[in-house]
C-alpha cells in the first residue's frame, strides 16, 4: 500500500546546545553539527518524494544569545548560504528564505540570500524554505501591513480581506500550509513557526536532538505522518 506522503513539511531545528553540552563539547561544535544534520534531512525528504521542506534555523528571538554565539552562528549561515547552496542548485532544489532581511541582518548575509533565490529559482526537484531572523507573529504582522496599505491607497475594501487573502500577502505564498510540523530534542512547543501555515498540520514531536537525525529519522517521520487522520474539521477519511 502506497504511503501518504506529506506536500510540506516544517522543522524546527532543536538540540543543537544540549547535544553539544551532553557530549563535553563547546556550543559551536553542537551549530556546526546541527548544519551538516540538515543537508542530511533536507535531501533525504526530498528524495522520499516531499515537495516543500521548511527549516526553522533562526528566529528573531536568537539576537538574544551571548553575542559569541550569534557571531559564530552568522559565519555558518554565511558558509552555508553560499557553499551548500551551491549544492543544492546542482540537486535542482529551489532555496527560499523567509523572514525579515532589513532588521540586523548583515548586508552580506542579505547579498547571499537574494543571490541564492536568484540562482535556484528555476530549479524543479523541491523547494527548501529556510526560516532565517524569522518570527510567525512578525509574519503576520508584515502581511497585515501590506493589507492596510492597499485598503489605504484604494486598491481593495475592508469586505475583501479574507483568509485567502491574508496567506497571499506572507512570505512567499506559493509555500502552501503545513501538513506536518516535526520538532527534535523533546521540546513540546511550536515556539513561534509558521503560525498561520500550521493552523491544520500534524505535530511530531521527537526526543532525538538534531545532530543526531538520520535518514532513520525521516522515514520513520514519514510512517508516523501515514498513518494520521487528517480531518481539517471535518469527519475521519479513514
Amino acid at each position: 500500500m502506497k504511503k501518504n506522503i506529506p506536500k510540506h513539511i516544517g522543522y524546527i531545528v532543536d538540540g543543537n546546545r544540549r547535544w553539544a553540552k551532553a557530549k563535553g563539547l563547546k556550543t559551536v561544535e553542537g551549530h556546526k553539527a546541527g548544519f551538516e544534520a540538515l543537508k542530511d534531512v533536507v535531501k533525504f525528504t526530498h528524495e522520499k518524494g516531499v515537495d516543500f521542506v521548511s527549516a526553522y534555523i533562526f528566529s528573531t528571538e536568537n539576537w538574544n544569545r551571548t553575542a559569541e554565539e550569534v557571531g559564530y552562528l552568522m559565519k555558518l549561515f554565511e558558509t552555508y548560504f553560499d557553499k551548500e547552496i551551491k549544492q543544492l542548485h546542482k540537486d535542482n532544489i529551489k532555496v527560499l528564505f523567509s523572514g525579515n532581511r532589513t532588521q540586523k541582518v548583515s548586508k552580506k548575509i542579505v547579498q547571499l540570500m537574494n543571490e541564492a533565490e536568484e540562482l535556484t529559482a528555476k530549479n524543479t526537484g523541491g523547494t527548501l524554505c529556510l526560516c532565517f531572523n524569522y518570527g510567525g507573529q512578525l509574519e503576520i504582522v508584515e502581511a497585515v501591513k501590506k493589507i492596510a496599505n492597499k485598503v489605504a491607497e484604494g486598491l481593495i475594501s475592508p469586505e475583501d480581506i479574507d483568509s485567502r487573502l491574508i496567506f497571499d500577502n506572507l512570505y512567499h505564498p506559493e509555500v502552501p500550509a503545513l501538513d506536518l510540523m516535526v520538532r527534535t530534542s523533546g521540546e513540546q512547543r511550536i515556539s513561534n513557526f509558521q503560525l498561520w501555515r500550521v493552523a491544520y498540520s500534524e505535530l511530531l514531536f521527537l526526543d532525538k536532538a538534531w545532530p543526531d537525525m538520520d535518514e532513520s529519522d525521516v522515514d520513520y517521520i514519514l510512517d508516523q505522518y501515514s498513518k494520521r487522520d487528517r480531518r481539517m474539521g471535518g469527519d475521519s477519511k479513514k
